[in-house]
């Protein structure tokens, strides 16, 4: 849930608001730092474009409903603002946790009495949209529907799963992007050199600045925050404990800045700065020392290195990304639900966000630490890779080619092809790769974990495939044997009583 602060509506859920009062000077500085116009507002490049849906409905070019999907602090709430302050027209904010369907209702009977009188059209702002039952949402659909109202709705989930599908398809998603590090050091010395803001009153060494941005995660409000309290508490020690000082004791000429240095925005946020350059060494090295951890089985270790890199405010992506690699690089067929798993918690992550995806992150790392390990998926791929590289390549077999359209069967496509569901092993002899790769082991399998299953099953499949005796003691597959026409199943017009290999190039 998106905590009050940057850019939440000054009005009371439910009531116009066609001219936002201005941030009163004592207001939050996050509130005081409002954008004025679109141009002002940092980040999500892709949505600010001229002609794009964003521009054209704060410009009031466009009735269009819109649903804002975006973590928090990236700026729903910032465009609702801007929207609000859009002239022509009625501005209602309702909230998800303090409103139902009375209050939609009320809103939009009043909207449609307006729009009878050929009153100004009525924007509706809903924050954490997500938080409507689906009752409550459908009681939006016929108002947005005729345009009664423009519905602007604000959602930190996913709106696939938590907005109804009508009401989704009667709207524009636009899809808000985390903020990036640059963009929120923007936001940060805007803030402290603005009349609005700071003013000038501060100065923030390189360290403090990291460390706001680190701490931030991205998210905006938080990062103003910080900052108010770390500046509060720099002005306040300046001043001998008694207030900001920003002028000398004649009230005539401004003193200097009063610097914020790293230990004051550890203490002012009781966070203490993690060592860690999200652009340089250490961002490699403790994600290199992660997947270590992780390879090497130390658990303790990895987890260890998954909070560093989380309190540093490092890009969960970044880090559910790696995971996933992992999970095939490093665990493979030893345990093949490492990458559900991985690939659950990065879908985790994009449904709940951040703090909460710490746990599904978390659980993913004990999970990848504790599997047993395999790297044969990556020597089979790169074995391979090499081969094709090399140009072992070549014409695939005629067997295998596709005999779907007319003529291809006059060509030879298809013809001998050997369906091996129609043989009682479920395996049958024949050639699947080209002549140059004929006989290429490319996959060894390791003995850990679920691959021993396949390490026994494997030499089994490959001599039936290449058409080798087969040993004693197959197991699933130890009733071997030369399999009649009618076994084989090909799809040939004719039968073909002996093992057909393709023969392409030959």
């Amino acid at each position: 849930m998106e905590s009050a602060g940057l850019f939440d509506l000054d009005a009371v859920p439910g009531s116009a608001q066609p001219e936002p009062a201005q941030p009163s000077a004592d207001a939050p500085l996050a509130v005081r730092m409002r954008p004025r116009d679109i141009d002002e507002l940092v980040g999500q490049d892709h949505l600010r474009a001229a002609g794009a849906p964003l521009r054209r409905l704060v410009e009031g070019d466009a009735p269009l409903s819109v649903i804002l999907w975006g973590p928090p602090g990236s700026g729903k709430t910032t465009i609702a603002h801007l929207v609000a302050a859009a002239t022509n027209r009625r501005f209602v904010a309702l909230s998800a946790l303090s409103s139902g369907v009375k209050e939609v209702r009320e809103v939009i009977a009043t909207a449609r009495a307006a729009r009878r009188r050929g009153g100004d059209p009525t924007v509706l702002f809903i924050d954490e949209v997500h938080r409507f039952t689906k009752t409550q949402q459908d009681s939006l659909l016929a108002a947005v529907e005729d345009r009664t109202v423009t519905l602007l709705a604000a959602t930190t989930e996913n709106p696939y799963f938590s907005v109804v599908s009508p009401l989704l398809s009667r709207c524009v998603l636009l899809t808000l992007q985390q903020l990036g590090s640059e963009s929120v050091r923007e936001l940060v010395r805007r803030a402290v050199v603005d009349e609005r803001g700071l003013a000038g009153r501060v100065r923030l060494a390189r360290e403090a600045e990291d460390h706001l941005v680190r701490l931030s995660g991205g998210d905006a409000r938080k990062a103003l925050t910080a900052l108010e309290a770390a500046a509060g508490s720099a002005l306040a020690t300046s001043a001998g404990g008694s207030g900001p000082a920003t002028t000398d004791p004649a009230g005539t000429e401004p003193v200097e800045p009063v610097e914020i240095d790293l230990d004051t925005a550890e203490a002012a946020v009781d966070t203490a700065a993690v060592r860690y350059d999200r652009d340089g060494d250490g961002h490699y090295d403790i994600s290199s020392a992660l997947i270590k951890s992780l390879r090497g089985s130390d658990v303790d270790a990895a987890l260890h290195w998954f909070a560093r890199m989380i309190v540093a405010g490092e890009d969960p992506r970044f880090i559910a990304r790696r995971l996933i690699i992992f999970a095939s690089e490093d665990v493979g067929m030893a345990d093949p639900q490492a990458l559900p798993v991985a690939v659950a918690a990065a879908e985790a992550l994009d449904r709940v966000g951040l703090p909460e995806a710490k746990l599904n992150l978390g659980q993913a790392v004990v999970h990848l630490a504790t599997a047993p390990k395999s790297n044969s998926v990556t020597a089979a791929v790169g074995a391979a890779i090499a081969d094709v590289q090399s140009g072992r390549t070549g014409l695939v077999p005629r067997a295998l080619r596709d005999a779907h359209y007319s003529g291809a069967r006059g060509l030879g496509h298809g013809t001998g092809y050997r369906y091996p569901h129609d043989d009682p092993r479920g395996v049958v002899t024949q050639q699947y790769p080209p002549d140059e790769a004929a006989g290429r082991d490319y996959y060894t399998p390791t003995r850990h974990g679920a691959e021993r299953a396949v390490a026994d099953r494997l030499p089994k499949i490959r001599q039936i495939v290449r058409g080798a005796a087969t040993p004693p003691g197959a197991g699933s597959l130890s009733e071997v044997r030369e399999p009649d026409a009618k076994a084989a199943g090909a799809d040939s017009p004719k039968p073909d009583a002996s093992p057909d290999t393709g023969g392409a190039g030959r």
